[in-house]
């Protein structure tokens, strides 16, 4: 019975196990987007099967992974055949992606420059709706030592506290603090808050020996960097 269906056509499967059993005989680099997604689904509705389904819920979002990335739970269950498990087998599957690209651009543990900060958080930020606020902690040859999440608020955007700030580079040992947070807006233009919170920074970590070397604001695959613009 297996021999027999190993060699039926894909043609003569049900066009919801196509994707799966394309990717069988084929491998994963031979499947479209749709047909992964398709794959995650598992179903469509009555008047779609599931590969016709992704297809347009990839044209929604103009075929960008990117902006599906984007996409949450309530925005992916609007479409008929996406109930809330389907929409976060889709979230859950996209983060994961991001994670293993991140995990990979990692590898890169001494920050010399505004360029080197920007790839090493880029992923960090990439496919956020709203404002998160990180900070990148060195040591005093500027090697990386983590990373750590300060907070996270809305698209308006988010309150980073000082003291969260110090007292997490003082528990990690650091010498050198960068700042970053995200604008959703895609405007890569500081706001008053940005520009006092890093003058306060930097005037506070000078007292204490800990040094914030920049402030890099992230926008659509764009950083804005205030080392750069001689502003730290």
């Amino acid at each position: 019975m297996e021999n027999y269906e190993q060699k039926l056509g894909i043609k003569l499967w049900a066009e919801e196990d196509r994707p799966r059993e394309k990717l069988l005989l084929h491998g994963r680099r031979h499947l479209t987007d749709a047909e992964l997604i398709a794959i995650l689904i598992g179903s469509g509705n009555k008047n779609e099967t599931a590969v016709d389904l992704s297809k347009r819920i990839l044209s929604f979002y103009d075929n960008n992974l990117t902006k599906l990335g984007k996409a949450s739970i309530l925005e992916l269950s609007r479409f008929k055949g996406i109930g809330e498990a389907k929409a976060l087998t889709i979230i859950a599957a996209l983060e994961l992606g991001l994670r293993r690209k991140e995990t990979t651009e990692e590898v890169i543990t001494h920050v010399t420059t505004s360029k080197d900060v920007y790839k090493y958080l880029h992923q960090t930020f990439a496919n956020l709706n709203h404002e998160e606020f990180w900070i990148l902690l060195l040591n005093r040859s500027n090697r990386v030592i983590g990373k750590f999440l300060i907070s996270k608020g809305g698209q308006a955007g988010t309150v980073a506290d000082p003291k969260i700030i110090f007292k997490t580079a003082l528990e990690n040992n650091a010498a050198n603090i960068v700042l970053a947070h995200n604008h959703p807006s895609g405007n890569l233009k500081p706001s008053e808050s940005d520009d006092k919170l890093t003058r306060d920074m930097v005037a506070s970590g000078n007292l204490l020996s800990l040094y914030v070397v920049d402030h890099l604001i992230f926008a659509n695959n764009r950083y804005y960097s205030y080392r750069d613009e001689d502003l730290i």
